[in-house]
């Protein structure tokens, strides 16, 4: 095994920790929003509202960090974040009321700003050109561990001591987390190049870089691809208990297998990224697979036992488009600028989150489980022109890529 191999599997596994961890966070709280609603008394809207303050709140933040991370270092950026978001969601559990859970919220939002920019910046200024796809694919993977792991942990400590303990435990577990992280990088950090500062050409030359026409593409790439994804991930258990009138377990275990049809999407995907030519085309007809799929699912003519697997092969699907979407962005980012580009095109990902869970609530709360399943499909489908321009427009200017920073 050759010392850069070593380096990169070293690099990817330390990153990919603090992205699960990332991941995890988010998904604590959704999957107890039937237990919220029926204890605080709050609708389905107003449960969306939490976690829309949450992505506000992220998706502000994140180009921050992003300035943040290319000036100051990823390390302590990340490091600031991780504490942060793990406190705010041990608070969540103590929290007497529903309103004192949106300012909670807001910080947690704050904290999970940092990940992508600081994530990304690392990745890129250390793992080899050869193995950077793959990087991508553990590190979205990483991310879908988490939220495979959080149902079950907060499922299980609910169970047995109630939802309140099941948030301290949940934040606790991340505070554990980055306390490791934070005993093994500074090891890491003596053996890597420190991260380069971007260009000096002022507010004005950022501004022009983050306005540039492949950037806005990625950009609503992300968004929709939250605008999409976040309806699945936070109201399917609910959906697919209207339309197919599965139990609490069926449905829960649909999600499950989706998140776990997801994770194992990305790692095709990244060994596919690292050959392909046209990652816009890889891209698209994941996105297009997971429309069609969505679409099933809204007709409400499949067998209860069908479901399960139609879940799976749609978070399939969309998991292979991860690496080659990282890719088209990092064609297009100029050298020393990954902590602003990727964390104000990742703050897309928030930007449709905090969009989309309040609509889809309504739905639910107005008894149109299906027309949610619709809405999906559609902004799946508008996903398709944005990765193509992303690529027609990177081809056109050829920027230096960011794999050197």
């Amino acid at each position: 095994m050759d010392r850069s191999f070593r380096d990169d599997v070293r690099v990817i596994a330390l990153i990919g920790g603090g992205h699960t961890v990332s991941h995890f966070l988010q998904l604590t709280l959704p999957p107890l929003f039937p237990l919220l609603r029926d204890e605080l008394g709050v609708s389905w809207v107003a449960l969306g509202l939490i976690s829309s303050v949450f992505y506000a709140v992220s998706g502000t933040a994140q180009p921050v960090a992003g300035f943040l991370v290319d000036h100051y270092g990823a390390r302590r950026v990340l490091l600031v974040g991780m504490t942060l978001f793990g406190a705010a969601i041990a608070a969540a559990g103590l929290a007497p009321t529903y309103g004192a859970l949106l300012p909670i919220a807001a910080l947690a939002g704050l904290g999970n700003s940092v990940f992508h920019p600081a994530d990304y910046s690392i990745l890129n200024s250390t793992v080899s050109a050869r193995r950077i796809a793959r990087a991508y694919s553990l590190h979205q993977i990483s991310g879908n561990l988490g939220w495979v792991l959080a149902p079950l942990l907060v499922g299980t400590v609910t169970h047995v001591a109630g939802w309140r303990v099941a948030l301290v435990t949940a934040g606790g577990v991340a505070l554990a987390a980055t306390a490791v992280i934070a005993l093994q990088t500074p090891g890491l950090g003596a053996r890597m190049p420190p991260l380069p500062r971007a260009e000096c050409g002022g507010l004005r030359a950022d501004l022009r870089l983050l306005t540039a026409v492949p950037i806005l593409m990625a950009f609503g790439y992300f968004v929709l691809l939250t605008a999409s994804t976040s309806g699945i991930q936070t109201f399917a258990v609910p959906a697919l208990g209207a339309i197919y009138h599965a139990p609490l377990v069926l449905a829960t275990g649909a999600l499950t297998v989706y998140l776990f049809g997801n994770a194992s999407g990305v790692l095709t995907g990244g060994f596919l990224a690292d050959r392909a030519t046209r990652h816009d085309l890889v891209a698209a007809a994941g996105v297009l697979c997971a429309a069609t799929l969505t679409m099933v699912l809204a007709s409400g003519a499949l067998p209860l036992g069908a479901v399960t697997a139609v879940m799976a092969l749609t978070g399939f699907s969309m998991g292979v488009t991860a690496p080659s979407r990282d890719m088209l962005v990092r064609a297009a980012t100029p050298r020393g600028s990954s902590g602003k580009v990727f964390g104000f095109v990742y703050s897309g990902l928030d930007v449709g989150s905090l969009i989309a869970p309040p609509v889809y609530g309504w739905f639910l709360d107005h008894g149109e489980p299906r027309g949610m399943f619709v809405t999906i499909a559609v902004v799946m489908l508008v996903m398709i022109g944005t990765v193509v321009q992303v690529r027609r427009r990177v081809v056109r200017t050829q920027p230096a890529p960011a794999g050197g920073d």
